[in-house]
Parts: C-alpha cells; sequence; structure tokens
C-alpha cells in the first residue's frame, strides 16, 4: 500500500517557533539522512495524528511531498504530549532504495483457532514477540509477517528460523545467531488440574 503525506519547508526554528506551530494545528519535524542536509518541515497535525493510527504507516515507505518534490521516507520518531493527544515532533529518515535498511514490522498471528495446541488441547497462544527488526531493501519492505500457527501443538514453541519470510527479507537477530522464541502455546493451569481430577476420579473407580 503506497501511503502518502505532504510538508512544508520550516524555516522558524527555536522552541518559541515550534509552539506557534503547534498552535496554529502544525507538526514541526525533520528530514534527514542521504546525501542531502537534515530539512526542517512543518505538517498538519490533524493529518498526521490521523496516519498514526495506521499499522502501515509505522512500517512503511512513506511519499513524502516537499514543496512539490516527492522523496520516500521512513517514520523514524515520533514524540507525542504526555496526556494530551497531541504530536509534538516527528522524525522521518530519506530511503536509498539501493542500500538495505533496518525496520521494525508487525506480526501478525494466523490459524490460532485450527492449531492442535488450541483445537484439541485447549491451549492458548503466547505472543512472546509483536514486532521483528528485519533488515532488506526498501521494495522488499514487507508491511506486516505473517506468523502460521497451525501446526503448532501444545507445549511447543516457534521460534525465527520458523518464519516465512518474503524474499529478500531477513530478521537481523537471527542473521547475528540469536532464533529468538516467537509464539507458544501453554496449557493453562486449570486446563491441567480439571485433566488430573478426572484421571484420578477414573482411577477411583477402578
Amino acid at each position: 500500500m503506497k501511503i502518502e503525506i505532504s510538508a512544508d519547508k520550516r524555516t522558524a526554528q527555536g522552541k518559541g517557533a515550534s509552539r506557534r506551530l503547534r498552535r496554529s494545528g502544525k507538526v514541526p519535524a525533520i528530514i534527514y539522512g542521504g546525501e542531502q542536509e537534515p530539512q526542517s518541515i512543518e505538517m498538519d497535525h490533524k493529518t498526521l495524528f490521523y496516519n498514526l493510527k495506521h499499522e502501515a504507516f509505522h512500517a512503511s515507505i512513506l511519499s513524502l511531498d516537499l514543496a512539490g518534490k516527492k522523496e520516500q521516507v521512513l517514520l523514524r520518531d515520533i514524540q507525542m504530549h504526555p496526556y494530551k493527544q497531541q504530536v509534538l515532533h516527528a522524525d522521518f529518515q530519506r530511503v536509498d532504495k539501493n542500500k538495505k535498511i533496518h525496520m521494525k514490522v508487525p506480526l501478525h498471528f494466523i490459524n490460532a483457532e485450527i492449531s492442535p495446541g488450541v483445537k484439541t488441547s485447549g491451549g492458548i497462544v503466547s505472543h512472546i514477540l509483536t514486532e521483528v527488526d528485519i533488515s532488506c531493501l526498501p521494495d522488499d519492505l514487507p508491511e506486516y509477517i505473517s506468523v502460521d500457527l497451525a501446526e503448532l501443538t501444545a507445549g511447543h514453541t516457534l521460534h525465527l528460523s520458523d518464519l516465512a519470510l518474503p524474499k529478500g527479507v531477513e530478521t537481523v537477530a537471527l542473521a547475528k545467531g540469536e532464533n529468538l522464541p516467537v509464539a507458544a502455546i501453554t496449557i493453562p493451569r486449570s486446563a491441567l488440574s480439571d485433566e488430573a481430577g478426572a484421571e484420578g476420579a477414573g482411577a477411583e473407580k477402578k
């Protein structure tokens, strides 16, 4: 999904200028990286705040229109007001399509309801990771990575090495030799107690 945003160049600097921007419904921000100098920008708060509610906005290459010139960027940091629903500042990084990027992308867990550990054993899925740090070229960046739980049985764990990654994508931790756990299915203590009780009752009848 292609996401387009727009911004204007910001000339006024300092805390006072930033406060005035925010009062006028704008957000001070910056674009950095690449071979160009960092550029201070300002964005519409309402539009940015709306975009931030969408998962893909945080893990996608964004097309930023700055004074009629489009740049490919990644959202790298957001500063929020401690108690107001207000964005105080945003950081964007320029993207070079020929250089690999590191990005955290969300994990989407699927088929939990048909996994043996849930369907036949009454287990509960534990999401050990909810996002994963990946490395890839910008054009290969996925919005998310699916974690298929269809074959997962109770007492077993899925690791990074078990994930089906899109072409050209690798997990940073696994590349370092760290095969982190991603998800597991555990049996609730209450279910184990019920099962033990049923077995005990059966033994007494014999």
